[in-house]
This record gives structure tokens, C-alpha cells and sequence, in this order.
């Protein structure tokens, strides 16, 4: 996607999630996304352009950081649940409590049990606030070995990217297969009828951050809504399904 093309097809975009987030506050809706995915796999990127032209009293990013010792010994799901939305906000998760099926699970920051008891937990929570009328949008951004490799020496030489290093990043190659099997089992047991998980191809962020856009505006209802403007590529935005494997649809 050339420059021009993804310039213009962001902006309409844009005014479509203006018109979606209006309709939001007017109507007292509670709205939650939720982005997973590697390292530099783009989730910064792709929700600072979901939200860029929404009002920022009603919209908020939750990008949590390492656990207290106070919230460890808490019922896990507890230090995110004062971030879910209420009437009338948006809400992003830049990754969020699949972190203990992801990157804890990899690094050992928790064990086999704690583990196990988030898989058994999650489905019954997610219940929960999707029966609360929450508007709930699971993505995992997919990235391949040697895009992610390209993005992190990146990251390492761009002086203004200095923030985005952490010791985590320079196991993300050589536990590649770590991550990818707890992915893999992370999607089997946490792909819900109620709360999906959509995956979303992103070596090219362009790409990835119209079609997210589109895949998302398309799901849901608002007044003034363009449908087709809406309409995104399957082979790059898709629910998850076991067959996604046996297609080569999920990096490995």
C-alpha cells in the first residue's frame, strides 16, 4: 500500500470511528479492544490511529506494568478490572491479562498452577462482561520471525525508540518456538462464541492498521455508518480457526 492510498483510506476511516465514538457517548455504550501479539508487532501503531481523532476524555490506553507485590497476592483478573470502560469510553488494552498465557507463561514470571487456573477463570470472566453489554473485540497482531527480527535492530538504532527496549526483547528470537506453542494454546482454549479472537496479519503495518480499522467498524453499529467502505481483506484480518494452521494463515 502506497503512502498516498493509506493516507486517504486512513482519514476516512478516521471519520467513520468519529461518527462510531459519538454515537458511543451519546448512547452510554462501553466499548473495550484489547491488542496482543509479539514484540513490535505494531500495537502502538495501530491504536494510536484508532484513536487519534477521538475525544480524549472518553478514550484511555491501559498499558500495564510489572504487578505489586500487593496485586500479586490479589485474584488476578482484580488490577484490571478498575480499567474497563464504563458509559460512554473507549478502551484499549496495549496487551493485557493474556499476559499469564503469553509472556509469563514463557519467562516463567508465573507457574504451571497460576497458569492453569487463568485458562480455567478467563472464559467465565469474559462471560461476564460481554453479558454486561460491553462491546468486546479481542486481535492478535501475527508478525513473521524475520519481520520481527528487522523491527527490533530497529528499534535498537532509532535513538527515538530508546523506551521500547526491554530485557524481554532480546529473548523474543530465541524463544520464538516458546511463544508460539503458549499462542497456540492460548487460542484454543480462550476462543470463545462470546469473545472470538481475531488475528490479524501485520509484516505490513499499513496494511494491518486499515484492515484492523475496517474489520472492527464493520462489527459494530453506529448512525452515518458507510458500509462500503467498510469492507476488509479476510486473507489479513480473520477469526481465529484450528484450519488457519493447516493453511499456513499463522506464522510458526
Amino acid at each position: 500500500m502506497d503512502n498516498k492510498t493509506y493516507k486517504k483510506e486512513l482519514y476516512t476511516l478516521q471519520v467513520e470511528l468519529v461518527k462510531f465514538h459519538k454515537s458511543v457517548i451519546e448512547q452510554g455504550k462501553k466499548v473495550c479492544l484489547l491488542f496482543e501479539g509479539r514484540d513490535a508487532a505494531g500495537k502502538d501503531g495501530i491504536i494510536k490511529r484508532f484513536r487519534e481523532h477521538l475525544s480524549p476524555r472518553e478514550v484511555r490506553t491501559v498499558a500495564l506494568g510489572t504487578p505489586s507485590d500487593r496485586e500479586k497476592s490479589a485474584w488476578y483478573f482484580q488490577r484490571f478490572v478498575p480499567h474497563l470502560p464504563v458509559a460512554g469510553e473507549v478502551v484499549f488494552f496495549n496487551r493485557s491479562w493474556y499476559n499469564r498465557a503469553g509472556v509469563e507463561r514463557v519467562m516463567n514470571f508465573c507457574n504451571a498452577r497460576e497458569c492453569q487456573k487463568f485458562m480455567d477463570e478467563v472464559g467465565n470472566f469474559e462471560h461476564l462482561l460481554t453479558q454486561d453489554d460491553l462491546i468486546f473485540f479481542k486481535y492478535y497482531l501475527d508478525i513473521s520471525k524475520q519481520e520481527q527480527k528487522k523491527r527490533l535492530k530497529a528499534r535498537r538504532e532509532s535513538p527515538l525508540k530508546q523506551w521500547k527496549i526491554s530485557p524481554i526483547d532480546k529473548k523474543a528470537q530465541t524463544m520464538w518456538h516458546a511463544y508460539s506453542e503458549a499462542r497456540d494454546v492460548m487460542f484454543v482454549k480462550t476462543h470463545f462464541v462470546y469473545a472470538p479472537w481475531y488475528i490479524a496479519h501485520c509484516d505490513n503495518k499499513k496494511s494491518t492498521r486499515i484492515n484492523v480499522i475496517k474489520h472492527f467498524l464493520s462489527h459494530v453499529d453506529y448512525q452515518g455508518k458507510q458500509k462500503e467502505k467498510l469492507i476488509y481483506d479476510p486473507s489479513i484480518v480473520f477469526e481465529f480457526d484450528p484450519l488457519c494452521y493447516e493453511k499456513g494463515m499463522i506464522a510458526t
